[in-house]
């Protein structure tokens, strides 16, 4: 084992990218993945078992399916004096039993969470969150800066996976408000490629009610605001009468619309829409 060897386990889409990442870079890298046919082509170490692969390196990045699978490969396997850094999705819960396990078994634990795409891994457009031991962030930064820019969040191993279950749910409900949007539209005989111009610009304007909105959660104050919950009712109300006359009902509307009704059934009514994540 050499001081700056990097072992990485899993080589699907985004362990592949790692590990190519690090080959780039010139580093010595160690490689495993239950299907060894993964490391094909790859200028890096094949070793034939987890615990040989993490034997040879003292940086070890894991990149399983998720959780569980994780859990599955390290189980067993002699960790003592490594540092494991997790990329593996999972719940904060997740990354901090994970930490829990790597302490106990004489392994330092940092988990990350990563905001790029396998092809822009090792770019200025890939960016990693991470949070756990500082032991790690500081001693493995610069390599750990070869794969995309590198946010430290502090000494909670799961912090990061909070940001990201966080920062994944407004992705996704983005995404679906988008393919509500294009089912609105063919059923209005738009075409969906008109209509997304005009809908960037729209969200795009919207930016500044969100920082808004932050400070009103933060604060807990959500007195007056230009955009009231009995306002926003009415509108909700309306857009799902039409939804719902167009053949395109969207349980999401309903679901949102719900968290309005009981704010504005408590007395709330003129108070900013940001309240309504007091109904979760």
């Amino acid at each position: 084992m050499t001081s700056e060897a990097i072992t990485v386990l899993g080589l699907g889409n985004l362990g592949r990218a790692l590990a190519e990442t690090f080959v780039r870079a010139d580093r010595a890298v160690t490689v495993w993945n239950r299907s060894a046919g993964k490391a094909e082509g790859l200028a890096a170490t094949v070793a034939s078992t987890a615990a040989d692969a993490v034997a040879a390196s003292g940086l070890v990045v894991v990149a399983m399916l998720d959780h569980q699978a994780a859990q599955q490969v390290l189980a067993g396997v002699d960790v003592r004096g490594k540092a494991l850094v997790n990329l593996t999705s999972g719940t904060p819960d997740d990354a901090r039993e994970l930490a829990g396990w790597a302490a106990a078994n004489g392994a330092e634990y940092l988990h990350g969470a990563v905001y790029a795409v396998p092809q822009t891994i090792g770019t200025d457009a890939s960016s990693i969150i991470y949070s756990g031991s500082a032991v790690v962030h500081e001693r493995w930064q610069k390599s750990l800066a070869q794969l995309g820019k590198v946010t430290f969040l502090g000494g909670d191993a799961g912090r990061a996976s909070g940001y990201d279950v966080a920062i994944l749910s407004g992705m996704y409900g983005l995404l679906g408000g988008f393919l509500h949007a294009a089912a609105l539209a063919r059923a209005n005989g738009i075409d969906v490629g008109e209509l997304t111009p005009m809908l960037l610009s729209w969200l795009t304007d919207l930016q500044p009610a969100l920082t808004t909105f932050a400070g009103e959660i933060d604060g807990g104050s959500y007195a007056g605001g230009e955009s009231s919950l009995a306002m926003n009712q009415s509108g909700l109300a309306t857009l799902i009468r039409a939804a719902r006359a167009q053949g395109v009902p969207f349980a999401g509307l309903d679901a949102f619309k719900a968290l309005v009704d009981r704010q504005v059934s408590e007395g709330r009514g003129e108070e900013s829409l940001a309240r309504a994540v007091e109904s979760f």
